[in-house]
């Protein structure tokens, strides 16, 4: 059992002969109140936690647990409190009180790991890539708990995450920023011909930059080291967020990882996921997707998916089970050909007429959407108007 997931059924079982005695009724009564505002405010727990528990000390009924949602905790206390319920309030509502006023960070690594618990042999969720701004909710031994800008959540290490308060944050959104364009390369130690490497980049890394000299742009990476990036690899943060986003681009990133391997959790172009494919070429173009399959499947337009003839270059193909029970995504390239990590980032066709027909997936071809007609709608979101990149009109 994971060390922050706990089966309120068992909890609920345990305490279900003594909740008549705090003033409720039915037995289960708070089990429905809990599932009610969870599927309300929080029906997705990679976006928004609601872990909440009923337990019994000293004969009263405690509450504990925790919440990404303030909305949530406020119509939990406000229902059962309308219930006539007594109880001790113990929940915990994120960010933790102990992180003072640096609720904000930034990534400091090229891909900085997220994993599902604070320990390097949990499961590795996802990535965020240098720049990303990040909301910290708790810490706990040298690990930060944190929220993405697609607000997802998982647990960084200390050495991937920089803490900054709300006016710092301010100053970043001021400050002269780039991205970096290519598939990889890496940041020096100066211009010169025999330099040192300071740290790798991915594309999508994004930094500030304080000076340019000789062809190449000085940055300030945010734990504080500096090093030298060629300019010509780079988009300034303006040229960046006021392209038009443009499909032909989009899947020409993916193309670019042809052959990089499948990595569970990958969202970056050292190593990708299925869903982190999709993500890192839409995000080339300055769109924000959400994190997983499953979740990319909810948001854009449906075209239908069994006539060929119905979709576009750079919509999303969903594979699995059903359209409850995704489990693949890849990218739409045209003519039948879709771009996809599956043991490795790879091209494959639903037309059974091409020999690059894949007789598996196109058996379970259950969903479609389309990015670009959907801009700044739920689950797809231009960073330039994103709040935690820049400030809004």
């Amino acid at each position: 059992m994971k060390r922050f997931q706990k089966t309120a059924l068992i909890l609920f079982l345990q305490s279900v002969f003594f909740l008549s005695c705090f003033g409720i009724e039915k037995t289960g009564s708070f089990d429905q109140v809990i599932n009610s505002i969870k599927s309300r405010f929080a029906p997705d727990q990679r976006t928004a936690l609601f872990d909440i528990h009923s337990d019994q000390e000293s004969g009263k009924l405690v509450l504990k647990g925790k919440t990404t949602v303030n909305e949530a905790y406020l119509a939990l206390i406000d229902s059962l409190t309308k219930q006539n319920v007594q109880f001790v309030d113990s929940i915990e509502v994120l960010p933790n009180a102990t992180l003072g006023d640096k609720i904000w960070g930034l990534a400091t690594l090229s891909a900085s790991i997220m994993r599902s618990d604070p320990d390097h042999a949990a499961e590795m969720l996802s990535q965020a890539l240098m720049g990303t701004p990040l909301k910290v909710l708790e810490y706990e031994d040298g690990w930060y708990r944190v929220q993405t800008p697609d607000y997802y959540i998982g647990w960084m290490e200390g050495s991937g995450i920089e803490r900054f308060t709300q006016t710092e944050i301010d100053d970043w959104k001021k400050s002269q920023r780039y991205v970096y364009n290519l598939i990889n390369g890496n940041a020096f130690d100066s211009p010169e011909r025999k330099s040192m490497v300071v740290t790798d980049l991915v594309l999508g890394d994004l930094f500030e930059v304080t000076a340019e000299t000789k062809g190449y742009l000085k940055i300030k990476i945010p734990d504080g080291r500096t090093g030298y990036v060629k300019k010509t690899d780079c988009l300034s943060w303006n040229d960046w967020i006021t392209q038009k986003p443009d499909v032909q681009t989009i899947i020409s990133v993916a193309r670019q990882m042809l052959g990089l391997p499948y990595m569970w959790g990958g969202t970056s172009s050292k190593a990708v996921d299925c869903s982190g494919l999709t993500k890192t070429s839409y995000f080339s173009q300055g769109i924000i997707l959400a994190r997983d399959a499953s979740q990319q499947a909810r948001y854009g337009q449906h075209p239908d998916f069994n006539n060929m003839d119905s979709l576009e270059a750079g919509d999303l193909l969903f594979f699995g089970r059903s359209a409850q029970r995704i489990t693949h995504v890849g990218l739409y390239m045209g003519n039948g050909k879709y771009i996809h990590a599956s043991g490795l980032v790879r091209i494959n066709s639903i037309d059974p007429k091409d020999p690059a027909f894949n007789i598996s997936e196109r058996k379970n071809i259950v969903a479609s959407s389309r990015i670009l007609n959907s801009l700044n709608t739920e689950g797809i979101v231009l960073v330039k108007d994103h709040p935690w990149y820049s400030f809004q009109k």
